[in-house]
């Protein structure tokens, strides 16, 4: 049985422990608010932008003349995979789903004789896929000095990708992300953005263009992939501090309870003690 020093030192020290726990939970509430606002003002835009350009190209359909953006390069032999995660710990099985979706969706094109690249975005990714996948990591993105997301993070991460495709180093890239649900569901998500690809119904032609749908694609197209990356950013963004604030809840509510065994086992330690200095008092006396 520990001595009470020992319990009295450990009691301390879980209660320091629940002291950073709570307060990085109430800032992970306060980013998470701003952060959620942010991904939720975005959908709408790039909801109705990926509806738009999903009209320019039923209209394009496959013409010759179609960008390589949205025909892409004929084969889908080297895929490339972005995997986006935070910067940070401490935020659950957050960055793990993510990684954990993307080995998988890696493991199945390895298996089907693809050959896959993978860039990072976020340093919590590349720890955990260099240990396992390290001969397919091409890349990394680092967004640690990034206090707010903003576009031209995203427009930097596009350009990054959209010149490795220009160069011909890979056919198909895929982002990999968390879908911010609510603090305590991220679900998750897999798109591919390269080729286009557009869910839903495209936006029903209600207007003539010029020069062309293939010109103004050829301009839209770019634009949609930085778009897509940056609500997937954004969403990661809410996602993260969902998943802390949710983490830090429960470690500061296990530490509430560890204290309150803790304290009971001490006060069962310290009533023995004084129970044997009676009894060695008692017994000296009747000694006399």
């Amino acid at each position: 049985m520990p001595n009470l020093k020992d319990l009295k030192n450990r009691i301390a020290s879980v209660k320091s422990t629940r002291k950073i726990t709570k307060a990085m939970q109430m800032v992970a509430a306060a980013k998470l608010r701003r952060a959620q606002d942010a991904a939720e003002a975005s959908r709408p835009y790039t909801e109705r932008f990926l509806s738009v350009l999903g009209g320019l190209a039923a209209s394009a359909g496959d013409s010759e003349t179609a960008p390589r953006l949205l025909s892409g390069t004929g084969s889908d032999q080297v895929q490339l995979l972005v995997v986006m995660t935070s910067e940070r710990g401490l935020c659950g099985g957050f960055n793990a789903n993510i990684a954990k979706l993307a080995k998988s969706h890696a493991d199945k094109l390895i298996a089907a004789g693809k050959t896959v690249k993978i860039l990072t975005v976020g340093k919590k990714g590349r720890e955990s896929l260099k240990r396992e996948y390290g001969q397919y990591h091409v890349g990394h993105v680092d967004l640690s000095a990034v206090k707010r997301l903003g576009y031209g993070d995203a427009a930097d991460i596009a350009a990054k990708v959209l010149k490795q495709f220009d160069d011909g180093d890979f056919d198909v890239a895929t982002i990999f992300y968390a879908k911010f649900q609510s603090v305590i569901s991220q679900t998750p998500t897999a798109q591919q953005i390269i080729p286009a690809s557009f869910e839903g119904e495209p936006e029903t032609q209600l207007y003539d263009y010029e020069p062309s749908e293939e010109a103004i694609l050829a301009d839209l197209l770019p634009r949609g992939v930085a778009t897509q990356i940056f609500a997937a950013l954004l969403e990661n963004a809410a996602s993260e501090q969902g998943a802390r604030m949710s983490a830090m809840d429960n470690a500061t509510r296990n530490a509430g309870e560890m204290i309150d065994k803790l304290t009971i086992e001490y006060n069962r330690s310290r009533q023995a003690v004084i129970t044997s200095e009676l009894i060695e008092i008692i017994s000296g006396a009747e000694a006399l």
